[in-house]
């Protein structure tokens, strides 16, 4: 799954006519996490631990970085991995009966810092803190109140507010947005290396076609129609 996920991610984000990326389960649950009884095989020892770590972190790692914004749209369980893939998005949406968990304590088991680092900053360290060491579970107004969750939206409302906000950022000018995502991350990791990106990312907007045509709109009071270059 983890290396599928980060493919996937990398093709998505390096495609010129996709805006945004929507990350969501396949049934009724956004992720129960990694499948606990194959870790004898794929977990059974430090090596084997670490290198599964490396697939995992591969994965956070596509979606942390991910060029165009990512949204985690969750029903139901969102625990250990999943709530990782979750924390590494950019939103994060869910039902009310979405219920959220990160057991590793309850398995003897440590995320690496990459992992954890999204979820600090996407839950808070307090309430980081809390699911990491007490690897209790919380419910959707739990997360919507630490600030992990955009909203809460009804089931029977669920998949067209989702659709709302995706394609409210697809409409705007995709340099913007992605310079705007790369500055964000700047912020967040304080790496040189994010910072040059950013700052790169940003330029760039002042140089393209979008940014004449943003003007223009404007000036004319029309929609403007970005074409991302």
């Amino acid at each position: 799954m983890w290396v599928d996920l980060a493919r996937h991610v990398l093709l998505l984000s390096s495609n010129p006519d996709i805006r945004v990326i929507v990350l969501s389960g396949a049934g009724q649950d956004f992720s129960a996490g990694a499948d606990i009884s194959e870790f004898d095989t794929l977990r059974g020892d430090a090596d084997s631990a670490r290198a599964y770590e490396a697939t995992n972190s591969a994965a956070f790692a596509a979606l942390r970085n991910s060029a165009i914004p990512v949204i985690a749209a969750i029903r139901g369980i969102c625990f250990g991995g999943g709530f990782g893939m979750a924390a590494a998005c950019d939103l994060r949406i869910a039902t009310p009966d979405a219920l959220f968990a990160v057991p590793a304590a309850r398995l003897g088991l440590a995320y690496p810092q990459d992992a954890m680092g999204d979820i600090v900053w996407a839950a808070g360290p307090q309430m980081a803190r809390y699911l990491t060491y007490t690897a209790g579970r919380i419910d959707a107004q739990a997360a919507l109140s630490a600030g992990f969750l955009l909203e809460t939206v009804d089931p029977e409302r669920f998949d067209a507010r989702v659709g709302e906000i995706s394609r409210t950022i697809a409409e705007n000018a995709p340099l913007s947005v992605r310079a705007s995502k790369a500055a964000i991350r700047a912020v967040l990791s304080r790496d040189a290396g994010d910072t040059a990106l950013a700052r790169a990312a940003g330029d760039a907007t002042f140089l393209s076609d979008d940014y004449a045509e943003g003007r223009a709109a404007f000036a004319g009071r029309r929609t403007p129609v970005f074409k991302g270059r």
